[in-house]
């Protein structure tokens, strides 16, 4: 198949511009789709086995490529091959212009929630499961009972290759720009606001840095017994130290340790709407730490019906 045209969405206006200052007689679309796969793997090895070419067929198509773009593309790295410059900037418009080609030849197999059958894998943090896993799952009680969720706790270092391996079919978390060969899909942006008990006589103290350093605190370390978040990196360049009273493996029992104390705890917005009223919350006005949420994903699972669905069903749940 040959590209003769290209009117996609505006986030490939770069590759088609690119596209159209060449000669398209020249350009097979199995080229494109062969790109893809090896800037998603990085490998001409692994690459070849999801294409289902031989290695030297690959290698000959990278060749006709670089010729094409005038670029070697991939280079040769301790582990693999590593994209240059004018491969990363490709990579994404090179995606969107092929997923439209995808969904019109895809959009006459229709997947059907109600009666689907599906087990579904998802890694994300604890913070993560109470505030869109759970919703998440309940709201798959009503519009796909037979879709299974599991929950999977995120480990960052490993999940690129759970994610590669299908052990995991996709991941709610802050994304690691270094990942560029995974997909990603932006959903909220997170941050933080200090809760304590109702009535809790010195709350307020928090709208300066020194007044919030000088209550007890507990702190969140998910790895287990760090007393040390970012949040006092910024309290030791502003001269201070704050008062860390505990060090909780998870946020879901944060709200409960400060509820029956003079505690007090920096949480997740998102996390107030499962604690229960029995907390007052106050904005912290010189903290300006955040956090973005996405969907992460790797190319093996992006066609997937099913999965799109689900991915689809989580993004309109956060949206609000």
């Amino acid at each position: 198949m040959v590209i003769a045209d290209c009117n996609v969405s505006e986030k490939s206006i770069p590759f088609c511009a690119t596209i159209q200052r060449m000669d398209t007689s020249r350009i097979d679309l199995n080229l494109l789709v062969s790109l893809e796969v090896l800037l998603a793997e990085r490998n001409v090895t692994k690459a070849a086995s999801r294409l289902g070419l031989s290695q030297p067929a690959l290698s000959a198509q990278l060749n006709r490529l670089r010729d094409l773009f005038e670029d070697p593309l991939l280079v040769p790295a301790h582990r693999g091959m590593i994209p240059t410059a004018k491969a990363l900037d490709l990579l994404e418009p090179l995606r969107a212009s092929l997923d439209q080609f995808r969904n019109m030849l895809q959009s006459h197999d229709r997947f059907a929630p109600e009666t689907a059958e599906l087990k579904v894998a998802v890694a994300c943090t604890d913070y993560v499961e109470a505030t869109v896993a759970v919703p998440l799952m309940l709201a798959l009680r009503k519009q796909a009972p037979k879709i299974r969720v599991a929950v999977h706790r995120l480990n960052p270092p490993t999940l690129p290759r759970q994610l590669a391996q299908g052990d995991v079919d996709f991941a709610i978390a802050t994304p690691d720009p270094d990942h560029q060969d995974l997909r990603t899909r932006h959903l909220f942006k997170e941050n933080y606001v200090l809760i304590g008990r109702k009535g809790h006589p010195r709350i307020k103290d928090a709208a300066t840095v020194e007044g919030f350093a000088g209550l007890e605190q507990v702190i969140v370390s998910p790895s287990g017994g760090s007393f040390y978040t970012p949040v006092d990196a910024l309290l030791a360049a502003k001269g201070c130290q704050r008062r860390v009273a505990a060090s909780a493996a998870s946020f879901l029992v944060v709200p409960v340790m400060v509820a029956s104390s003079d505690l007090v705890a920096l949480v997740p917005r998102r996390l107030l709407g499962t604690t229960g009223p029995l907390l007052d919350v106050m904005e912290v006005p010189w903290l300006s730490e955040s956090f973005g949420v996405a969907l992460i994903w790797h190319e093996r699972s992006h066609g997937h019906q099913g999965q799109r669905w689900v991915r689809e069903l989580i993004q309109h749940l956060t949206a609000s």
